[in-house]
């Protein structure tokens, strides 16, 4: 069996300007990065365009360790799509380096439903993630070099510094540092951390803005401590905002690639959905809007973080409203979720299925709590038995929900035919009632309960006491009217990673919050969330290769 990148490798990509004008983009238009991969300008975006286009959300149920294939199932509906003869773009987010190098590999999907160049995506790409990187430090620097001025400043009080720098790796050590250290030239000894870049707010904020202008204000709008007097620093108070712009510029703009069967592809930005909003740049996905007639699109882990927080943040705040929503299941993650061993889930488990439906069953009322009518796609693996599908089948027709066999990673768009047919079915005739599931007058508290208990199933909220300090300092600086962007485990519907399966009445509890004040969100904080993870006990990058040549071996 061919890996990933010998398959991807195997494909040879067309010049980037076919795919452009596949898109009725002209090749001055474009800014080219070598042969395969390109920049778009934001000027492409025509708002009425892209109200006539077709959304269309990829989500999943709660996923195992390795995750569920919801980016190969997003690019093989896609390549489906445009098999049948559908003008369809699939919009996605761009790889961090820690996940390509610990435990989950790359992002670009697999088998046969890739997007290539598949080694650059991967890698470093356009350079988008270095420019965040960057522009993030260049507030902490900008911030320490205040605090270290003689005259004062403007008297920013270290001990209530929030921000913290960050970098695209999975380091431990780096969580919980000191800086500072070195004398009076070395600034003011500090306790602060790192983040992965993929949690940095300026990754947020570059997913969340409408225009450069609008990054810009959101750049200036970044609540980063307090002054010794108690009152709030924002990033505009430092002036910072506009040379974060300069670095930005460039990585503001979405990147057109292709999938291996050569249709368009755009991938933007990166945020994770369990301790972020985890969807591609709005940008981007206006982008894909104004250009094709459907958008296909991912969120997240399950609909219970990437989903939701697409639902009442993004497309709130973009003014887009999804078509359809296609949940992924695979038989192994059903299996996980009815009790069966990770080591066992290839093996054929009839009462672990049957009890792991109820996830499946929690992800379709999410969907349908939120007005849309969502169809399920099971994502082949070559394990499954045609029993153990055929009772996945059953059981959404049972809930009176279509359910459709994909083999992306086998067959590409061919073996996405029936689910390209059923998405234009659903698009058509089941017009989509779309409505977030609060309203931003509501208090904060009672955004989180009404999240917790309707897409989690929880039968109650504890805020800590320094959840409820934090929450009220923030409700008088103004921040109430913000969606909530709520920070927890994706491996369970609870905040508690053992409770597997379909939790319910459980107590959902919220540790503390964070404000992403430039991104435009509260972020309550449940269970023990960590914004720079480790690498596992053997790390992907140890299984990596690469010869005289060049030639890599072992990414995927």
């Amino acid at each position: 069996m061919k890996s990933d990148i010998e398959i991807a490798n195997s494909v040879e990509a067309k010049n980037i300007s076919e795919i452009a004008e596949k898109l009725g983009i002209g090749q001055s238009q474009i800014e080219p990065y070598g042969h395969h991969k390109a920049k778009l300008p934001l000027s492409l975006i025509d708002d009425e365009k892209a109200k006539q286009s077709k959304l269309v959300l990829v989500t999943s149920i709660n996923p195992t360790p390795s995750g569920e294939g919801k980016t190969t199932s997003a690019i093989g509906l896609n390549d489906g799509l445009n098999l049948i003869g559908k003008k369809s773009t699939v919009v996605l987010r761009e790889p961090s380096l820690g996940p390509v190098f610990g435990i989950k590999g790359g992002a670009a999907g697999g088998g046969m439903s890739q997007v290539i160049p598949m080694e650059d995506i991967n890698l470093h790409f356009t350079g988008d993630f270095a420019a965040i990187e960057k522009a993030n430090n260049l507030l902490a620097a900008i911030i320490d070099n205040d605090v270290q001025k003689k005259d004062g400043g403007l008297g920013i009080d270290p001990r209530t510094v929030t921000w913290k720098r960050c970098m695209d790796m999975n380091d431990r050590a780096l969580r919980n540092i000191v800086s500072g250290l070195g004398g009076k030239a070395g600034g003011f000894p500090t306790e602060t951390g790192f983040n992965i870049t993929a949690a940095s707010e300026i990754m947020a904020i570059l997913c969340m803005s409408n225009t450069f202008a609008d990054l810009k204000e959101k750049l200036g709008n970044i609540y980063i401590g307090d002054t010794r007097k108690g009152e709030p620093v924002f990033a505009k108070d430092l002036k910072a905002e506009n040379a974060m712009a300069i670095l930005l510029k460039d990585a503001i703009k979405p990147n057109l690639v292709q999938t291996l069967e050569g249709n368009p592809a755009i991938i933007h930005g990166g945020p994770f959905a369990n301790i972020a909003q985890g969807t591609n740049s709005i940008i981007a996905t206006k982008t894909g809007l104004s250009l094709s007639d459907y958008v296909i699109t991912e969120a997240g882990f399950g609909a219970d973080l990437g989903a939701e927080k697409f639902f009442n943040i993004k497309s709130r705040h973009a003014g887009v409203s999804p078509s359809a929503v296609v949940i992924v299941a695979t038989i192994r993650a059903l299996k996980y979720h009815g009790g069966a061993k990770l080591d066992n889930l290839t093996e054929p488990d009839f009462e672990a299925l049957t009890e792991g439906l109820k996830n499946l069953q929690k992800h379709i009322q999410t969907i349908q709590s939120f007005g849309i009518k969502p169809i399920v796609a099971i994502n082949k693996f070559v394990a499954d038995q045609d029993s153990e599908i055929n009772k996945v089948c059953e059981f959404c027709e049972n809930e009176e929900v279509k359910a459709v066999l994909a083999d992306s990673w086998g067959k590409g768009g061919e073996g996405n035919r029936e689910l390209a047919n059923e998405v234009v079915t659903l698009c058509d005739e089941n017009p989509s009632t779309f409505n977030p599931l609060y309203n931003l007058d509501d208090d904060i508290e009672s955004k989180i309960n009404k999240i917790a208990k309707v897409v989690y199933g929880a039968g109650d909220v504890k805020l800590s006491a320094k959840a409820q300090k934090q929450m009220n300092r923030f409700e008088k600086l103004g921040f109430d009217k913000l969606p909530v962007c709520i920070a927890k485990t994706q491996k369970s519907l609870s905040d508690d990673a053992s409770l597997i399966g379909r939790p319910s009445n459980f107590t959902f509890n919220v540790r503390e919050f964070e404000i992403a004040a430039g991104a435009g969100f509260v972020i309550p904080i449940a269970g023990n969330m960590l914004r720079m993870p480790g690498l596992p006990s053997t790390p992907a990058a140890e299984k990596m290769e690469i010869d005289g040549e060049g030639n890599i071996s072992g990414l995927s």
